[in-house]
């Protein structure tokens, strides 16, 4: 096993590359790109870097050199032969060639576009333009830069035997939630925490340890490269950028309420099975299923992403119910902020009631909090979305306004097309 307090102490000699492979992303990510590659490959996207937690000031903590230096290396990855190997071969969610040899022919031969960086306010503004295809693999690497240069800023003033304290009590942090967690009945939980990881190095840790101490109650991991290296199954389907970009492209308001749909349509062509996992979050959870085509009922589950994630399972459990489906044969996968408290919370109260799965984020592979003075490496909110669809800007309602993107007066129109009233906001913490 790596000692990483000796691996991030000699980070002062040598730069060591925080993003190792083009699969050092999210399996969705593949997903979706295949997806898009076929049904919408000349598309222009633009992604930009989002900090929610204006607090944490990126550019008075990260060297300007050393974030180029990480986003220049990864604009020289390719695919090697063994991932191009474990993709083209692997059986993900039961299904052989999951990826057609026409996708793989096109991602072996990518780089990655270029980027745009600037400093403004104390933050960076990162952003990337291009055909979608492209430049959405690029959120995720970007996102582990950030966070990763970010943890090094403050690490890089520790001394080695300060290094190796501070891990140690983060690893028995860890350890305690997985003690707590293990003995929930039908447990099944993966690690969904690539984009905000404190390192790539204490992600695999993670992974370990949770794989170790939960056995079969460990389902996998969403980051492809973790689960190729460490032989675990690859976690995930869909996510809001899909419905975000096809809404954008929508020219007047009755394509708009259809957009939601018209992605999952495609969707439905390409998947079956445990793909088939609707995220009905991006324009009001209730709106989207009041208005669903009879046939998502039949898919296999839901995801649950933001708002209360109580009520949002009790609301598709009701939905599953008026449409004669029997929720205990369904799937809801919660992914919104969880811990082990609000975990353990929700495993008691829908264990039985419905088929249960959790992806556990942030606060699996970057809960350093309370660990150093002035708690400076705790996790805080950072994302990159598409921000505008050939031209078009998108939007994002969410099932909580704090989570909320787009420009005030397009919002204002996704609100009244989708049918969304009064939202109860939640602190957004990670």
């Amino acid at each position: 096993m790596v000692d990483i307090a000796t691996r991030v102490y000699n980070h002062r000699w040598k730069m060591d590359p925080i993003v190792r492979s083009l699969i050092d992303t999210d399996f969705y990510k593949l997903l979706m790109c295949q997806s898009v590659f076929r049904n919408k490959p000349d598309t222009i996207v633009t992604f930009s870097l989002i900090n929610r937690t204006k607090s944490v000031r990126l550019a008075e903590l990260i060297d300007e050199g050393e974030l180029r230096a990480q986003l220049d290396h990864i604009r020289s990855l390719s695919l090697s032969r063994g991932e191009s190997t474990w993709l083209r071969g692997n059986t993900f969610y039961g299904q052989r060639q999951m990826f057609t040899p026409e996708f793989m022919e096109w991602f072996e031969a990518l780089r990655l576009p270029p980027y745009h960086l600037e400093k403004r306010d104390g933050q960076y503004e990162l952003t990337f333009e291009g055909k979608w295809p492209e430049v959405m693999l690029w959120e995720i690497p970007a996102l582990s830069v950030l966070m990763e240069l970010r943890a090094r800023a403050v690490l890089g003033r520790m001394e080695k035997f300060e290094l190796q304290v501070l891990y140690a009590r983060a690893m028995t942090k860890l350890w305690e939630k997985v003690e707590r967690l293990r003995p929930l009945p039908d447990l099944r939980i993966a690690d969904f925490g690539t984009r905000r990881r404190h390192s790539f190095l204490w992600q695999d840790w993670c992974v370990q340890a949770m794989r170790e101490g939960l056995g079969d109650g460990f389902v996998g991991t969403s980051n492809c490269l973790i689960a190729k290296n460490r032989d675990l199954e690859a976690i995930g389907t869909n996510a809001h950028e899909l419905p975000m970009v096809y809404a954008a492209l929508a020219e007047t308001d009755a394509e708009l309420a259809q957009a939601p749909y018209k992605v999952l349509a495609d969707w439905h062509e390409e998947h079956s099975g445990n793909l088939r996992i609707i995220l009905p979050d991006t324009y009001g959870t209730e709106g989207f299923l009041r208005a669903a085509p009879d046939w998502l009922a039949g898919w296999t589950g839901i995801r649950i992403d933001s708002g209360d994630p109580a009520t949002g399972a009790e609301v598709a459990i009701r939905w599953w119910q008026d449409r004669g489906e029997d929720p205990r044969k369904k799937l809801i996968i919660f992914s919104d902020g969880l811990d082990a408290d609000k975990i353990i919370e929700l495993h008691r109260r829908f264990h039985g009631r419905v088929k249960l799965s959790f992806g556990w984020g942030t606060l699996l592979t970057n809960d350093f909090r309370g660990l150093t003075e002035g708690d400076a490496l705790a996790p805080f909110s950072l994302v990159c979305k598409a921000v505008a669809a050939d031209g078009h800007p998108t939007v994002k309602l969410s099932d909580n306004p704090n989570k909320a993107m787009g420009p005030a007066d397009e919002v204002a129109r996704y609100k009244r097309v989708f049918g969304v009233g009064q939202q109860e906001a939640m602190a957004v913490e990670v």
